[in-house]
């Protein structure tokens, strides 16, 4: 979560308050408007204070229009129900909402099916608020593991962690709390996330693991997972460095194995030790909810893992987060249930085909060069076309906001500090109608970008819609 701090200014004007939101005395808001920085001295009627939280949230963006976001902006109403019965459920209390357990539980088992794990039933995983905190747990297990087989060495040699420089910022905040090493491979040229040559020429003996991602946020590719447990694999052959892969799969861990059925990246990979996904993001669930797997029980180190009291049992816990609602964990087994494999398939297929139909569309408007086609992630990524001086990018994303879309302009990172996008993240929700409206008013937009003098934003850092 962001950092915010208390307002350095006096309290300012009160909250305006309609006269009509006094149901009984239409005049008492007009002299019992609440503060805005401070709690209020007295109560307010629940429906005026319900009528000014709603106003106010008026001027968000429309989700449903953000594509920007992976997370998942529109579920069934069925599900919106079973949310609100769970929504006062915490997840921690096992023994409280022994039912909610078992749901998680399932969604664990029926992910080390999906990612085909040697022996399912030897598989452990566990729920988490997101995949932030599934890397972060992942993270941790790499670490212990490192730090066990060098336990004569540790705290003295300081471990590290090999990784493109796609990788989400999720990854930079656990190098940077657990204190390891980020060796981090650059981009070059047209190849915009790891290399596996390059990520094992990284390692040496102090490396905890690799990350491989399923679908990188800057275009929607997939890193090559196979590629890069062989060139591990060649590496101990020369070295006997034995280095672990954790597959982060935010994204593809829940597109992949439903339409890129051939592609070998999960636990059929004996070098892979862990993954984690988003149930948020094309899980189809509302966040927050991720996921975090691993092989058997032996990749994660028994000495993480807390005990509670579950129906005068025993059940082991891994997370950073104590208190969490279940509804979100209730909503991804309602999911599964829903629409098993026939149906995770129809609805990515069809995400796919809309991200590939909208790609090419914008590819013959001319004025724009395609970086990504959306055939991994449902997601595409393109740059002006090098001949376009009078607009940017950033002209783009701010132009197609005045129509409601929130399009994000952003510039990639080290070695490619050059290229400047727009991204577009077409997830369940995001139909063939939306995206001809989208087409439409970006072609709208055109003439009038076309004829600027030069491009308008001064400012990129400022600009920039892509902050995740």
């Amino acid at each position: 979560m962001p950092l915010h701090q208390g307002r350095s200014m006096p309290d300012e004007r009160p909250a305006s308050v309609n006269p009509f939101y006094g149901e009984t005395n239409p005049v008492s808001g007009m002299i019992e408007a609440p503060p805005k920085h401070r709690l209020p001295d007295g109560p307010l009627p629940p429906t005026t204070a319900l009528q000014l939280v709603h106003d106010e949230l008026m001027l968000d963006g429309n989700s449903r229009l953000n594509l920007a976001t992976f997370v998942t902006t529109w579920m069934e109403p069925q599900a919106g129900v079973l949310m609100a019965e769970c929504r006062d459920k915490n997840m921690i209390d096992k023994d409280e909402y022994p039912r909610t357990a078992e749901l998680e539980r399932r969604c664990v088992a029926m992910l080390a099916d999906l990612w085909n794990a040697p022996d399912p039933s030897a598989a452990v995983g566990c729920s988490t608020t997101g995949s932030s905190e599934a890397c972060m747990l992942a993270g941790m297990a790499l670490k212990r593991r490192w730090t066990q087989r060098n336990a004569d060495r540790y705290p003295g040699a300081r471990p590290n962690l090999v990784m493109g420089v796609n990788v989400q910022v999720c990854w930079e905040k656990f190098c940077n709390f657990w204190e390891v090493e980020a060796r981090q491979i650059p981009m070059e040229g047209d190849r915009f996330h790891l290399d596996p040559e390059a990520a094992a020429e990284l390692c040496d003996e102090n490396t905890i693991g690799v990350v491989g991602i399923l679908g990188s946020t800057f275009d929607g590719s997939y890193e090559p997972i196979q590629e890069l447990c062989a060139a591990l694999d060649r590496l101990q052959e020369r070295t006997g460095l034995d280095i672990p892969v954790h597959v982060d799969g935010a994204s593809g861990a829940m597109v992949a194995p439903f339409i890129d059925e051939d592609l070998i990246w999960d636990f059929r990979l004996p070098r892979v030790s862990s993954i984690n996904a988003s149930g948020h993001k094309y899980g189809l669930v509302y966040p927050g909810v991720g996921w975090a797997l691993w092989r058997t029980a032996a990749e994660l180190p028994e000495e993480l893992v807390f005990r509670v009291n579950y129906l005068g049992g025993d059940m082991p816990t891994f997370a950073l987060n104590f208190s969490r609602p279940g509804a979100q964990v209730v909503a991804q087994y309602y999911t599964f249930l829903r629409l098993g494999r026939a149906g995770y398939r129809a609805v990515q297929q069809t995400t796919r085909d809309v991200a590939r139909a909208l790609a090419e569309r914008v590819d013959c408007l001319g004025d724009f060069r395609l970086i990504t086609r959306g055939d991994e992630l449902p997601v595409f990524a393109f740059t002006t076309a090098p001949e376009v001086t009078a607009y940017d990018v950033f002209d783009v994303s701010r132009r197609m906001r005045e129509s409601g879309w929130l399009l994000p302009a952003y510039t990639f990172p080290e070695n490619r500090e050059d290229l400047s996008v727009l991204r577009v993240v077409c997830r369940n929700g995001f139909t063939s109608d939306l995206a001809d409206l989208f087409i439409e008013d970006l072609m709208r937009l055109l003439p009038e970008l076309r004829r600027q003098p030069h491009p308008m934003t001064h400012d990129k850092d400022a600009a920039t819609s892509f902050h995740h």
